[in-house]
C-alpha cells in the first residue's frame, strides 16, 4: 500500500534523480524556457521555485546553498544577478507549465515550463481603449446565468429619445408601360416533296439441300503388342588376381680396387761424354 506517499520517483533512484533535476534547473534558469514532460515539470517546479525564492537575499551563505543544489557557478550569477531583480516584487509562483500535446513513441504528456517573467507576450498589456462588447438577448430566447451576468454589467442610464421628425412621402410618378414590340410575321411554309414508293422485297432463294454426308470407315483392328522379352541377368565381375610381390633387388657386387702401376724412369737418348765433345767455335 502506497499510502500518503505522494513524492513522485520518476523511476529513478534518489541519486540519478537529484542530478537531472539540478540539471534540469540550470537549464532553465540559463535559457528560460526548456522542453520536458509533464511530469518532470512538475518535480522541476517543486525543486526550483524555493532556490529562486532564496535567490532574493544576495548574501554569501544563500549563494553557497543555492550552489549546493544547482553545481553550476554560470546558473548561480545568472540568477542572483539578473532573475532575481525581476522575481523581487512576486509573491511565489515563478513559473509555468504549457502543455503541448503527446509525444510520438510512447504518448506522453509533452510541456514547456518557462519563467513567468520571461514571456513578453503574455506580459503584454491588453489594449485599454477598446469598447467592451455587450451581447444582446434575442426576443424568446431564455436568458442563462452567463448573459444575466452581462446584462448586469452592461446596465446604463437610458437617454431620453428625441422625438422623430415626421417627413411627408412625396408621390412619385409612375413610370408608364413601355408598349411591346411588334411580332414578325409567319414566314410561308413550302410544300414537302412526297416520299418515294418503297422498292419491292426480292424473294430469299431456297437453300440447297445438304449433301450426304460419307458413312465413317470402319477402324482396322490394332496389332497386338509383342511381349517384352526377358532381360539377362547381369553376370558378376570376375576376382580380381592377386598381384605378385616385386622381388627384391640383388645386392650390389664390391668392386675391386685399381691396383697400382709403378712408373719407370725414361733414360736420356744423350751420353754424358759425347756433350763433352762438342768442338768449340
Amino acid at each position: 500500500m502506497r499510502h500518503q506517499k505522494k513524492f513522485n520517483h520518476l523511476g529513478r533512484k534518489s541519486a540519478h534523480r537529484k542530478a537531472m533535476l539540478s540539471n534540469m534547473a540550470a537549464s532553465l534558469i540559463i535559457h528560460k524556457r526548456i522542453h520536458t514532460t509533464v511530469a518532470k515539470a512538475k518535480a522541476l517546479r517543486v525543486y526550483v521555485e524555493p532556490l529562486i525564492t532564496k535567490s532574493k537575499e544576495d548574501t554569501t551563505h544563500s549563494r553557497r546553498t543555492v550552489f549546493s543544489y544547482l553545481q553550476s557557478k554560470e546558473a548561480v550569477t545568472e540568477l542572483f544577478r539578473d532573475i532575481s531583480k525581476k522575481v523581487m516584487d512576486r509573491p511565489g509562483g515563478y513559473t509555468r507549465i504549457l502543455k503541448t500535446g503527446n509525444r510520438f513513441g510512447d504518448n506522453a504528456e509533452m510541456c514547456l515550463i518557462e519563467l513567468v517573467d520571461y514571456n513578453e507576450t503574455m506580459l503584454s498589456p491588453k489594449d485599454e481603449g477598446k469598447a467592451k462588447s455587450t451581447r444582446r438577448r434575442r426576443a424568446g430566447a431564455k436568458k442563462t446565468a452567463g448573459d444575466e451576468a452581462e446584462t448586469k454589467t452592461a446596465e446604463k442610464p437610458v437617454a431620453t429619445a428625441k422625438p422623430k421628425k415626421t417627413s411627408k412621402k412625396v408621390e412619385e410618378p409612375v413610370n408608364e408601360a413601355k408598349p411591346a414590340r411588334e411580332t414578325e410575321p409567319v414566314k410561308e411554309v413550302k410544300h414537302v416533296k412526297k416520299a418515294e414508293p418503297v422498292k419491292d422485297i426480292e424473294p430469299v432463294k431456297e437453300l440447297e439441300q445438304v449433301k450426304d454426308i460419307e458413312p465413317v470407315k470402319e477402324v482396322k483392328h490394332v496389332k497386338k503388342s509383342e511381349p517384352l522379352k526377358e532381360v539377362e541377368p547381369v553376370k558378376e565381375p570376375e576376382p580380381v588376381k592377386e598381384v605378385e610381390p616385386v622381388k627384391e633387388p640383388e645386392p650390389v657386387k664390391e668392386i675391386e680396387p685399381v691396383k697400382e702401376v709403378e712408373v719407370k724412369e725414361i733414360e736420356p737418348d744423350v751420353k754424358p761424354e759425347a756433350a763433352e765433345e762438342v768442338p768449340e767455335a
